[in-house]
């Protein structure tokens, strides 16, 4: 008989077996049927070996996710914002940070409303010094960022 191999991981249990095809084959139909109750004590095996992330950290993750897998306009959309003014640059902004960028300037927010071919803002520096004095975004040097002020004004 031939000699098999396998190895997988389910979460935090890994299985690896080497012998005659047909036992491999046994074993490995062992793992599958007792697989559904396998995966409902993995979370507390990784809860046991990772720090547990805060539920903001969760939240935040969870919204980086879903926004960043939106286009620029799908999510203005889903967020109905207007046409123009400083909730769209704060959309866009929180958007962007989405996609990975963690400081940002009024020249990425007025490119990626380009680039996405929304319409631009009249005014961005204003827009800008709007959200900053509502306290939605933050100057950091000739950056800002968004606050967590500004993710829940949006997003929730």
């Amino acid at each position: 008989m031939a000699t098999a191999k396998i190895e997988f991981t389910l979460g935090s249990i890994t299985f690896s077996g080497e012998g005659e095809e047909t036992w491999v084959s046994d074993q490995l139909d062992k793992i599958l049927e007792k697989a559904s109750d396998l995966i409902k004590i993995v979370p507390e095996t990784q809860a046991i070996s990772q720090p547990a992330a805060t539920v903001s950290e969760q939240v935040s993750k969870l919204s980086d996710d879903t926004i960043s897998s939106q286009t620029l306009p799908n999510f203005f959309r889903a967020k109905d914002v207007p046409k123009s003014g400083f909730k769209k640059f704060l959309a866009t902004a929180i958007w962007l940070h989405a996609k990975g960028f963690n400081k940002l300037s009024t020249g990425d927010v007025t490119k990626a409303l380009s680039d996405s071919n929304q319409t631009r803002l009249s005014n961005p520096s204003d827009c800008l010094s709007k959200n900053i004095s509502k306290g939605f975004i933050e100057k950091d040097g000739k950056q800002f960022f968004v606050t967590d002020e500004g993710k829940a004004f949006l997003l929730d």
